[in-house]
């Protein structure tokens, strides 16, 4: 950064003055010709590139200063902002494509004579409609680019999201057994698996399906088991508890002896209920005291009138802590200090039968891990309470595992499955897990590109449009040529080349375009509705191979497009071209 502007913007700004200035000073190489080509037009372009410049570069350094944290508040100034140096930064770069565009016709003319003549025929004057036309080709091959483009990283940047989710709030490596009733004598295991080279860290986990009750109110929880000293170095859990703290599941007696100013909850409703300690009356100047003499003694009238003073408020009973999420806390109208009822599957036989058993616990804590699913029907408690209130005193669900790099999972996981050394247990990384989820985004992905793609085939029948009747139009210089000596496939590639310039163009405005606005757009942020998304940006991931595979499928398509024009030019007789001339 140099004064508050990435380096990668300033060199970016740079070349692109560089280009404004190259095409002003750009000399006409026809003819023996040594003077610029239109120098005026050259500098009023480089003029306005010099403003947009420093505006693009004043607008990202203000912008790069706003804060864009979860749950800070719209500010409509702020918005504007960063729109502005979005598109000032759009419009500097269609400016400076606009001027390279004739650098690199010129650089064709020199290359032969089929790159030659293909771009003297996209420079040379034509009909109206074939004008028309071929801007028209152009801006569809644009348009559907950049379109492509930005769904792609778009849909790339949920997928990440979901990935960093899933790994924040998940083990990135499983020890477990497919019985629910779980294993023993895990503690050599998890001592044979921290030492497994990759292994940050490993702690056990005990989970059990449950009902939570809050008054008529249910919900189906997921009960998690954790160890305090070692839940943090696995998952992400003590840095999504937004209210309250995860170690006071350790310390109930302070959760129970909470004051009601810290009895928070996610409803913003709440406050208007809590009691009147709550909200203290400001404080205010009294008179001085004063003493009435013939009234210091006791008046036993008064006395019979006056009710007796309530009974003092017994200490709210110790339960153990319970960590929920943000979700479940809204469904079960919760706060810190709440009572909660867990009733597990697994119940005690009476003579009256089986009987669910039953524990109340209180809120120590809300957690929001930006998934849904998981805010909605996780809570967690500790290890040693949940093996009593489960009847598990020597078992556990698994073994969660944490490991150097996530992506390199699966090669540890061999690694882990010699250190485990049981039959009876699996060990499964975080894509063999969540297997199915993965695989329906990248078949997503797929569809979406070839669906799209369908748009840049749409627009490639322009170009196929433009050089038929380029063909019609220029019959007369076809047969001049052929007459000349020019061979069938000389004719072939001159209309290729034609065609290909054509979509090249509208491929580098409409990549280079998309690009940078989802560049612009990861850079600054896209704030959506958190109550509809569950998210509060919208998440982009700007990938340089897929705006590479987009700009091959784009050129491939457009090569294809040119093909039966092409062909037909190479196949036109001289005879038939001079026929009315």
């Amino acid at each position: 950064m140099i004064f508050g502007i990435p380096v990668s913007l300033l060199l970016l700004t740079a070349v692109g003055m560089v280009i404004l200035v190259l095409r002003a000073t750009r000399k006409d190489h026809l003819a023996g010709e040594r003077r610029p080509k239109r120098p005026v037009v050259g500098w009023i372009l480089v003029a306005i590139g010099a403003v947009l410049t420093v505006a693009f570069l004043w607008l990202v350094r203000a912008a790069a200063a706003l804060p864009v944290t979860r749950g800070s508040k719209v500010v409509m100034q702020h918005e504007i902002i960063r729109a502005s140096a979005l598109g000032t930064g759009v419009l500097l770069l269609v400016l400076v494509l606009a001027a390279l565009l004739p650098l690199i016709l010129d650089a064709l003319e020199r290359a032969g004579f089929a790159r030659y003549v293909g771009a003297r025929h996209v420079r040379a004057h034509k009909s109206g409609f074939l004008t028309i036309i071929s801007i028209l080709s152009i801006l569809g091959v644009s348009v559907s680019s950049c379109s492509l483009g930005g769904v792609i990283s778009i849909m790339g940047g949920f997928g990440q999201d979901l990935k960093r989710k899933i790994l924040a709030n998940n083990a990135h490596v499983t020890v477990d057994t497919p019985q629910p009733q779980g294993f023993i004598e895990w503690e050599p295991v998890i001592g044979r698996v921290r030492e497994v080279p990759g292994v940050v860290a490993g702690t056990p986990m005990i989970t059990s399906e449950v009902m939570a009750s809050v008054g008529t109110n249910t919900a189906g929880v997921l009960l998690r088991g954790v160890d305090l000293s070692t839940v943090g170095l696995v998952i992400d859990l003590p840095k999504n508890v937004e209210l309250g703290k995860l170690e006071w599941l350790a310390e109930p007696e302070r959760v129970a002896s909470l004051p009601w100013s810290e009895r928070r909850g996610v409803d913003e409703d709440e406050a208007l209920f809590r009691p009147i300690e709550d909200k203290p009356a400001p404080a205010s100047s009294l008179p001085p005291g004063f003493v009435t003499k013939g009234h210091e003694a006791p008046d036993p009238e008064v006395d019979k009138l006056a009710r007796p003073l309530p009974p003092p408020i017994p200490d709210r009973p110790v339960y153990p802590g319970i960590v929920i999420g943000r979700e479940l806390a809204k469904t079960l109208h919760l706060r810190l200090g709440s009572e909660v009822s867990l009733v597990s599957r697994m119940g005690e036989l009476t003579p009256a039968g089986v009987i669910p058993r039953e524990k109340k616990f209180r809120v120590a804590g809300i957690f929001f891990s930006g998934m849904y699913e998981y805010d909605v029907s996780h809570g967690y408690i500790l290890m040693d309470v949940a093996k009593e209130f489960l009847e598990q005193p020597d078992r556990i669900g698994a073994i969660q595992v944490k490991v150097t790099d996530p992506d390199a999972a699966e090669t540890i996981r061999p690694l882990i499955e010699r250190a485990v050394a049981r039959p009876e247990l699996r060990v499964r990384d975080w894509r063999e897990i969540n297997k199915n989820l993965f695989s329906a985004l990248k078949l997503e992905r797929i569809a979406t590109f070839i669906v799209l793609s369908l748009a840049i085939i749409v627009a490639s029948f322009c170009i196929l449009c433009t050089l038929l009747l380029m063909v019609t139009e220029k019959g007369k210089e076809i047969a001049i040529l052929k007459a000349l000596g020019a061979s069938d496939v000389a004719i072939l590639r001159v209309f290729m080349v034609e065609g290909m310039i054509i979509g090249g163009i509208g491929t580098m405005f409409g990549v280079a375009t998309g690009y940078a606005i989802c560049y612009g757009l990861s850079w600054f942020g896209v704030r959506i509705d958190p109550d509809v998304y569950y998210i509060d940006r919208l998440p982009i991931a700007v990938n340089p191979w897929d705006f590479a595979a987009v700009t091959v499928a784009a050129l491939v398509i457009c090569a294809l497009s040119t093909l039966y024009p092409a062909r037909a030019a190479s196949k036109l007789l001289p005879v038939e071209g001079l026929r009315y001339e």
